[in-house]
């Protein structure tokens, strides 16, 4: 199993949300945390309400979609704080509207919050775990990236893309014999200001998840070193949907409400 003891965990966009939730379980297990986001006055909030748990915390202010940032900010964390044992990918933003309105100022920042950044925080981060022959990089992606949804088609791109990265990766290190451990993370919405206003018809099937559920859900699949873990069950069935006609599939997603979950969608502001 992977332990969070003495070990260096590096969490993007940790300043809120399901970052926040997983930064104090971490510390609390006696992790290290590593703590990186845009938000500076959120970052002080969450390294005190760590040290109030007798954790420790480094943290930066660091923008992961522009790649010279997440590059020297990884120098500066390398000589401060020591190499990374397990790297959550977790920084994200959603913009929620049929793909047409989208600017292309909108879908650049999406693509290179969501994917781009992956890339570079991990190409910082790898070579030093491949020269170890240890570490754990856990990918946040989501059930959109395991289908497609009405109003988030860049969103879903680049989750989708998170989980082909998460799964060449696994293949990568198994073929090279790197003892280097991979998670993916597939949840539906989450109520978290991120998804603010999404609602779900069936919430004993596809229940709004609520955050800390979903932190507590992914310390324990870290721990357990599990390559997958999709939030609620019904999301594993997905992929067995695929092998019907696509038109049955589309036909499943609408009878649960999936394609109108977007629609009273207003985000964080």
């Amino acid at each position: 199993m992977t332990s969070f003891k003495n070990k260096n965990v590096l969490i993007t966009g940790a300043a809120s949300g399901i970052g926040r939730l997983m930064a104090l379980a971490i510390a609390k297990e006696g992790g290290k945390l590593i703590l990186w986001d845009i938000h500076h006055e959120n970052l002080n909030r969450l390294k005190d309400e760590i040290t109030a748990v007798n954790g420790t915390a480094f943290t930066y202010v660091c923008d992961v979609s522009n790649k010279q940032t997440v590059f020297d900010t990884a120098t500066v964390v390398k000589k401060e704080a020591g190499e990374i044992d397990i790297l959550i990918n977790n920084a994200g933003v959603v913009v929620g509207k049929p793909f047409i309105e989208y600017t292309p100022e909108e879908i650049e920042f999406t693509m290179n919050v969501n994917l781009m950044a992956r890339f570079w925080v991990l190409h910082a981060f790898l070579p030093d775990m491949m020269k170890a022959n240890k570490g754990h990089i856990v990918t946040i992606a989501s059930a959109a990236g395991i289908l497609g949804v009405s109003k988030l088609s860049v969103y879903a791109a680049s989750k989708f893309a998170d989980v082909g990265f998460d799964e060449s990766l696994r293949t990568e290190f198994k073929k090279a014999g790197k003892d280097i451990k991979t998670t993916v993370i597939c949840p539906y919405f989450i109520d978290t200001g991120m998804f603010k206003g999404v609602k779900t018809r069936f919430s004993f099937l596809l229940p709004i998840l609520k955050p800390e559920y979903v932190a507590s859900k992914i310390i324990k699949a870290i721990k357990k070193n599990r390559k997958r873990l999709c939030l609620p069950r019904m999301v594993y069935l997905v992929p067995l949907l695929r092998m019907f006609p696509v038109s049955f599939l589309d036909a499943i997603a609408n009878l649960l409400g999936v394609n109108n979950a977007m629609d009273p969608f207003e985000g964080r502001k």
